[in-house]
């Protein structure tokens, strides 16, 4: 654990990208191999499940340290992270620990989840009275499962393939599944993904148990006017267009006669989606492609990515659900066939491969979007809501199939339409954490529940806002529908934070009430009806754009704007 601390501190204290590689590489170097195997694993982006309930860790802390709850939360809210919190409340140490990372995680916090309440108090009153508070911090972080470092899986590949002597590359590919939950990291893992690189001609050893291969990730192309494109990126004739999905990406992988599906996580997904394990029964042995995970609606078209949550999130897939919510599997891409790597062959001829794989099979082809000009293509774009799709992909015909978000191997674009947005009213602010605490940065929205019939009519709401009486059914009133934390600079959140302060009318714990006095323009990708939240819808990736100091309250957007964006709602 004290090595593992010692990392952490300094990846968080350091901005130099060849600092942090430097300092994985001694790590690397000097941890026992089932250490660093764990911390590969939490560095590389895995997850720790929850181990005790944060309720506990706050109560805990708080009696051990000897203070009273206000002040606890006082101290909360000013550092703005519980683990720091809790690690420089509590009383020093009285004892020391020497176990390592690997023994913490397999022989105390696994064991501890589920336990009972007094088995999990006791075994926290002893472990934070042999740490010292850098060591107290990280295992908070690990029993709450809040465990986050500002490293890249790119940056701690670089570092491996650095300590290994290794191609990234190579590395990049072993890595896959690294972070799945189901297969815990072990010192033999570690000795296989650092292993010596095949010598040529001699088979790489991967695949044996249905890994996928890294994804290749798109670049964002901005909204540019379609006659400036042919200049950025030649002729269209160039580039392979498709769709581009809002679903899961995933990987199709058919070895041994087996199926694997995973997620662009690297989560091991094939159990949630038994209708595309039917589809892909015909795909011949050695098969590996990439697609897209898509709930399909009744209108033979995709549904919002609403609808594929539901799959998502149940962990029992019952009959009803299944019909319900159907999925398929869009494909797009061949990465192997017949045991074969095909990623160093061109965009067109993986694609000419791929049209005969499926030319028999039950799994759905990505159809390419034919245009004469680019000009013709961004008409095409335009329908993309219609269709229930994001925009368009655009692959360069010549480009290899790459590994991450890289311009080394050719390119991928993702020309996305304009994202929705709204006008909104602000209601109520709480206090971020890490380097924004202190300030109230985390926001909720309202939008009115009816255009309103004038100026007057709305300030009237606001007054009755302020003096704290409640609306009256039927009547005008904010209807809270979303938050955001996003989009704002950091002069613009400070600015913000002093009209918060000045409007306060409640306080809730961290969260404060507010006399309503600002409107946003909000930025979101997608919006479904949802029976959850109280203005019955709810929004994908909601951000900021801007605050709209040109613009009085009474003129924000009401319910009936929102309902009018919901897909078939307005039909």
């Amino acid at each position: 654990m004290r090595r593992f601390a010692a990392l952490y501190g300094e990846l968080d204290a350091s901005t130099s990208t060849d600092a942090k590689v430097a300092a994985l590489v001694r790590y690397l170097a000097d941890a026992p191999p089932a250490d660093a195997a764990w911390g590969v694993y939490f560095l590389a982006g895995g997850k720790p499940r929850q181990t005790v309930p944060t309720a506990l860790l706050r109560a805990e802390a708080t009696a051990l340290a000897g203070i009273p709850d206000w002040l606890f939360e006082a101290s909360y809210q000013a550092v703005g992270d519980l683990a720091e919190t809790i690690a420089q409340v509590l009383p020093p140490p009285q004892r020391h620990s020497s176990l390592g990372l690997a023994d913490w995680l397999t022989q105390r916090l696994l064991p501890l989840r589920g336990q009972p309440p007094e088995h999990q108090t006791a075994a926290l009153r002893h472990w934070w009275d042999e740490l010292p508070p850098d060591q107290r911090f990280l295992l908070v972080k690990l029993i709450g499962g809040g465990f986050r470092v500002g490293v890249s899986k790119l940056l701690v590949q670089r570092a491996l393939a650095r300590h290994a002597g290794l191609d990234a590359k190579l590395v990049a590919q072993r890595m896959m599944g690294w972070t799945d939950g189901r297969q815990p990291p072990t010192a033999d893992r570690l000795a296989a993904l650092l292993a010596p690189a095949p010598a040529p001609g001699e088979a790489a050893a991967q695949g044996i148990d249905g890994q996928p291969y890294p994804f290749f990730l798109a670049h964002a192309l901005d909204d540019a006017p379609p006659d400036q494109l042919a200049d950025r990126l030649g002729p269209v004739a160039d580039w392979q267009a498709e769709w581009k999905y809002d679903g899961i990406r995933a990987q199709l992988v058919r070895r041994g006669g087996q199926l694997w599906i995973w997620s662009r996580g690297e989560e091991l997904i094939t159990d949630r989606f038994p209708e595309v394990v039917a589809q892909a029964a015909g795909l011949p042995d050695g098969t590996v492609l990439d697609g897209e995970l898509l709930a399909w609606g009744a209108d033979d078209r995709p549904a919002p990515f609403q609808a594929l949550q539901q799959r998502i999130q149940r962990k029992t897939l019952s009959r009803q659900l299944l019909a319900a919510v159907p999925v398929r599997f869009i494909a797009y891409d061949l990465l192997a066939q017949d045991g074969q790597d095909l990623r160093t062959l061109s965009q067109a001829q993986r694609r000419s491969r791929l049209q005969l794989v499926l030319a028999d099979q039950a799994l759905a082809l990505s159809p390419l979007v034919e245009a004469a000009d680019w000009q013709a293509l961004a008409v095409l774009r335009q329908q993309s809501r219609d269709r229930g799709v994001e925009g368009l992909m655009l692959k360069h015909r010549q480009s290899t199939y790459g590994s991450g978000r890289t311009k080394a191997d050719g390119l991928w674009w993702k020309w996305k339409i304009a994202p929705h947005t709204v006008d909104a009213v602000l209601v109520y602010a709480q206090a971020g954490h890490g380097r924004r605490a202190g300030l109230y940065t985390d926001y909720t929205f309202a939008v009115w529940s009816r255009p309103p019939a004038s100026a007057a009519e709305a300030d009237g709401v606001v007054q009755a806002i302020a003096a704290r009486q409640p609306a009256q059914p039927g009547a005008l009133q904010l209807l809270t529908f979303t938050k955001a934390y996003s989009g704002l600079s950091d002069a613009e959140f400070k600015a913000v934070d002093a009209v918060i302060r000045a409007n306060t009318l409640e306080k809730f714990g961290p969260v404060r009430s507010l006399k309503p006095s600002l409107v946003f323009e909000l930025a979101f990708e997608g919006i479904a009806s949802s029976p959850r939240h109280k203005s019955g819808v709810a929004l994908r990736f909601p951000r900021m754009l801007r605050i709209r100091h040109d613009k009085p309250l009474w003129q924000a957007d009401s319910l009936q704007t929102l309902d009018a964006l919901i897909p078939g709602l307005a039909d």
